[in-house]
């Protein structure tokens, strides 16, 4: 719980060193105290005195009294007169006491801390005191910071000091605090039970408001801890003291006002939130989502405050439901209060001590913090095992309880364990409260659940299927998150300057996915596959390769076999007129086979339509090659044929002797043997192979042949482009010979046409991306083939078919002459 006073830690510091100074004085020294002795306000004598602390009023200026300190004191004192009549737990040993009150300050908390560490022997009934000297332990205080304070004092006497409500965190540190042990659990817990527990609802955009004191700064600083780990974001935090100006709290409600987030984290007292509930009512701040500690989420007395419909709605952590039997009823029996010397009631005077308090309705016979009273119950019986173990075996109290009662395990009356761990605390339970207002106007604290710290962290918070009621009275779950839920397709993109929680939720670009919702990646898909449009998911990409099925590839096909056809068909005709002369004269041998060739390089365009497989790689490339140098070799041979003939009819030539058809046959078979040595090193070396191009399109797969060998590919293309340059230098140079003894004019064109189409083939070749490269290469062939069939063998067929009376020998001789 929070402190009721600003404590400082340097001031606790210094006076622990004057007090360690004064003790560790020679023991001759006699202290004397200063100033008037402090006396109790509750005390009972008996064999062995047990402290207690508590804040009977909230102010040292006033004397109005805090009934729930009051409270509590009785349960202690019922805890003490149930062992007083046992006879199983310090049997011939009677328990008393002695209650001072702090009336809130830090301050009179150490005097009187120091009035328990020097209790007047005169004190215990009985001579043989086994505890003389000083009280073994003492219960008390309920707030964090006077603990703090309080257990600085003691540690150097060993004195435990065992708290029922005090939950700061920093008190588990037992090298500052080695005398505090307490009966609630440690807000460590609570602090990551009420993340967890946001978490849970799907909030992640939250404010929080503390208490500026220990029990505040320490609780939050752990739930934002814990929160970040669980991907929470805080919008603002901030902090208030009951002591606080009103313009601090005219700034908190501009903050509230002001934020985006629905959901409000206390970490505060009962007594600093009604302060602010009340100021919100005035506001009429309602509609946020309060989230709450065991400080107040279960007071019906901030549940009956003005403004506590502010609240409505409320969930949070409670200790959990106890039940202490008998103790109700001592509570209302104030005719006890007769038989000890008490100076905290002024009030005797016009009460009898007699009357009947079970049907009044007010704070003081509110039993719903029957689970504090419970740890009060449970703090003394631990001092009494503690004493039982120690002064059964003829020992003396001295500084052997504290760690004595560090190792206690006992269950009480009711079948609960108590037992405390290394850092002095018990076991963390919770029951999450949830504020449902009733018809009437009063609030029920519904239990909806279950938070145990000890279980495995997965399953350490348990909510029931309950009806919730959330803000404004409302069935759903309300909502506050800084940005929504980024679908799977995007990914999260910080905004500048905000907390990780505040994001803007971007698609994933061309090739990426995330399948997930709130990613902060997306994923590139594999290279053979792509994202789908809802970038959601990666799909096989197209294959794309030419096809004999699509538009183009028909045309290519069509235009091939076309131009197979025509070939075959000049094949025809030409056999049918082979004994003419315009046949003969033009070397009917090599024509045919120059034809042979043609109809080769018509079909090889074939070898590059379809998917690319190994044997067609190496097929299309090799093929094309060879059948072009065979063509090539073939009219470079019609070529000499000319220049020889014409140099035989000179005076002395006798050259046609030595370029026959043996000769020619043997020359175009040299040429073409060379390019298929060319090719078989290729082949051997590094062939073409299938090849998937994923660069030239981003959703499709290419189908084509990779050259293997870029040497290969470039020696067979340019061992054809040099058989051409060679052939279309000699046509070029006998183009000039008489029309009808040669055809070097139509090599001439013929070559020019192969020359241009190949020259203009490689840049295009290059640059054309995918299955466009594969058109290009066929194209280039299909033309070339054209072109050497149109300019060779068209004129003589036209002469053939057309022209019959042109094709005699005598016509040609005549011509030649």
């Amino acid at each position: 719980m929070l402190s009721t006073q600003r404590w400082s830690e340097q001031g606790l510091a210094l006076l622990q060193l004057l007090l360690v100074a004064s003790f560790s004085k020679s023991e001759e020294q006699v202290c004397s105290l200063m100033g008037e002795p402090e006396e109790p306000q509750l005390f009972k004598t008996g064999d062995v005195i047990l402290g207690g602390i508590f804040s009977f009023q909230s102010n040292w200026k006033t004397v109005d009294l805090n009934f729930r300190a009051f409270q509590y004191a009785q349960a202690m004192l019922f805890a003490i007169e149930e062992i007083n009549n046992s006879s199983d737990l310090l049997p011939g040993i009677t328990l008393g006491y002695m209650m001072y009150d702090t009336c809130g300050s830090i301050a009179r908390s150490v005097r009187v801390a120091l009035a328990l560490t020097d209790v007047n022997e005169e004190t215990a009934s009985l001579s043989d005191n086994p505890c003389r000297g000083s009280v073994p332990a003492i219960i008390g205080e309920a707030s964090s910071s006077p603990c703090m304070a309080i257990s600085t004092v003691l540690g150097p006497f060993y004195i435990p000091l065992v708290s029922h409500f005090a939950t700061c965190a920093c008190l588990s540190n037992k090298v500052r605090y080695p005398s505090f042990l307490r009966t609630i659990p440690s807000d460590y817990y609570q602090s990551r039970a009420l993340a967890q527990m946001v978490k849970h609802f799907g909030w992640t955009w939250v404010g929080a408001i503390r208490s500026s004191d220990d029990y505040g700064t320490n609780g939050m600083a752990t739930f934002t801890d814990t929160a970040t780990q669980l991907g929470i974001c805080l919008e603002y935090s901030v902090s208030f003291f009951r002591t606080d100006p009103s313009e601090k709290i005219q700034r908190i409600i501009n903050i509230i006002k002001g934020s985006t987030s629905r959901v409000i984290v206390t970490f505060l007292s009962y007594t600093d939130l009604e302060i602010l509930i009340d100021e919100f009512a005035h506001h009429n701040l309602t509609g946020y989502q309060w989230v709450g500690t065991e400080a107040w989420i279960s007071d019906s007395v901030t549940a009956t405050t003005e403004g506590h419909y502010i609240l409505d709605g409320s969930v949070g952590l409670a200790i959990p439901k106890a039940e202490v039997s008998g103790l109700r009823e001592f509570m209302l029996d104030v005719k006890p209060l007769n038989s000890s010397g008490e100076k905290l009631f002024t009030h005797q005077k016009e009460c009898t001590g007699y009357e009947d308090l079970a049907g009044l309705e007010n704070s003081f016979n509110d039993m719903s913090l029957m689970p504090i009273f419970n740890n009060v119950y449970k703090g003394v019986y631990a001092i009494a095992h503690s004493l039982h173990n120690i002064l059964g075996c003829g020992q003396k109290c001295s500084n052997t309880i504290l760690q004595n009662i560090k190792n206690i395990h006992f269950k009480t009356k009711e079948g609960e364990e108590v037992y405390f761990n290394e850092n002095g605390d018990p076991a963390a339970k919770y029951d999450i409260i949830n504020w449902q207002p009733k018809k009437d106007g009063s609030v029920e604290f519904v239990t909806i659940g279950l938070y145990d710290a000890s279980l495995p962290e997965d399953k350490q918070l348990n909510l029931d299927n309950k009806t919730f009621n959330w803000a404004n009275n409302s069935k759903k779950v309300p909502v506050s998150i800084c940005s929504g839920t980024c679908d799977s397709g995007t990914r999260k993109v910080l905004q500048k300057g905000k907390p990780v929680c505040c994001y803007d939720c971007i698609p994933c670009a061309e090739g990426e996915v995330s399948n997930t919702t709130d990613s902060i990646t997306c994923v590139r898909c594999h290279p053979e596959f792509w994202s789908n449009e809802r970038r959601d998911d990666c799909e096989k990409k197209e294959t794309e390769f030419l096809s004999f099925t699509e538009i183009m590839g028909s045309i290519l096909t069509l235009s091939s076999l076309i131009g197979a056809c025509l070939t075959a068909t000049v094949a025809f005709i030409f056999f049918r007129h082979r004994n003419t002369p315009i046949v003969k004269a033009n070397n009917s041998e090599l024509s045919f086979l120059l034809l042979f060739s043609l109809t080769l390089c018509f079909l090889c365009s074939l070898t590059f339509i379809g998917r690319p497989s190994d044997w067609s790689c190496m097929l299309r490339h090799t093929a094309f090659g060879i059948t072009f140098v065979l063509c090539i070799s073939c009219v470079l041979g019609k070529t000499l044929a000319v220049l020889m003939a014409f140099k035989a009819t000179l005076p002395g030539s006798n050259l046609m002797k030595w370029f026959g058809p043996r000769r020619q046959r043997i020359v175009v078979l040299a040429f073409t043997f060379i390019q298929i040595g060319i090719c078989i090193v290729w082949l051997t070396a590094n062939p073409p192979y299938p090849f998937k191009n994923l660069r030239h399109f981003k959703d499709k797969i290419i189908l084509e042949c990779a050259l293997g060998s870029p040497i290969g590919f470039w020696a067979v293309l340019g061992y054809i482009g040099l058989l051409a340059l060679l052939c279309f230098i000699l046509a070029f140079l006998a183009r000039k010979l008489p029309d009808n003894f040669n055809e070097a004019k139509f090599i001439t064109f013929s070559m020019l046409i192969f020359c241009a189409v190949w020259m203009t083939f490689i840049p295009a070749y290059v640059s054309s991306p995918g299955k466009f490269s594969v058109v290009v290469e066929i194209f280039a062939i299909l033309a070339s083939s054209f072109g050497l069939l149109f300019c060779i063998f068209f004129p003589k067929c036209y002469i053939i078919l057309l022209k019959p009376e042109k094709n005699t020998k005598k016509n040609m001789m005549d011509k030649k002459s």
